[in-house]
């Protein structure tokens, strides 16, 4: 069976793996997430989530039988992407921007191997309620906000400000399940594994 990597630090990413039982190591990579000039954001996250994947595969000594997977998300309110907010003004515009509004949410997936590399994307609308100052500033003062695409976390204390959703709560979060375990069992790599009592060193192939 093929070894899964995932090249992310998010703890809702390894959540969301751990969830469906799938065995993973973690790998550190770095990429410059700059959009490209005139950068459609659908584009935006594929490349993103492709380059991560293929960062991660690069950082391994030894990446025959390894699958690598990485993933981007972004929040796009007409056609604009936000990112993380930063400061707190920042953040304060991007929650006023999306209060009372439907806003896209796109998350990109990607798994990459010695062989191929190949991406899915998921796009879900996310509805707010409209949101008073004092609700924004009171969600900022809880640091929730402060490293989150568009200064929010669905799963976290921002819950309360979502009154509908169409698509997937878990490419919201971070990684959609659905597609990421179909994407997974093209590879060689099942869902509800066991628990494997001799998990790969990470240190070994950093």
């Amino acid at each position: 069976m093929n070894r899964l990597y995932l090249a992310s630090g998010s703890p809702r990413r390894r959540e969301l793996l751990t969830q469906i039982g799938v065995p993973f190591s973690t790998l550190a990579t770095s990429i410059d997430e700059t959009p490209l000039a005139a950068e459609p954001a659908e584009i935006y996250v594929e490349r993103l989530a492709r380059a991560k994947a293929q960062a991660g595969l690069a950082a391994l000594t030894s990446p025959l039988g390894a699958v690598v997977l990485g993933a981007d998300t972004s929040v796009v309110l007409d056609g604009q992407i936000l990112g993380k907010p930063l400061d707190r003004s920042d953040a304060q515009a991007m929650l006023t921007a999306l209060s009372g509004h439907t806003h896209q949410v796109l998350t990109a997936v990607a798994l990459a191997s010695s062989e191929r590399c190949e991406v899915r994307l998921v796009s879900s609308q996310v509805s707010f309620r409209v949101l008073s100052a004092a609700e924004i500033e009171s969600y900022w003062a809880s640091g929730e906000p402060q490293d989150k695409a568009g200064s929010y976390a669905i799963q976290g204390l921002a819950a309360v400000f979502v009154s509908h959703l169409e698509g997937s709560f878990s490419a919201v979060v971070g990684l959609p399940v659905c597609e990421t375990a179909a994407l997974l069992a093209d590879f060689g790599i099942p869902c509800w594994q066991r628990p494997d009592p001799t998990p790969i060193s990470e240190a070994a192939h950093e």
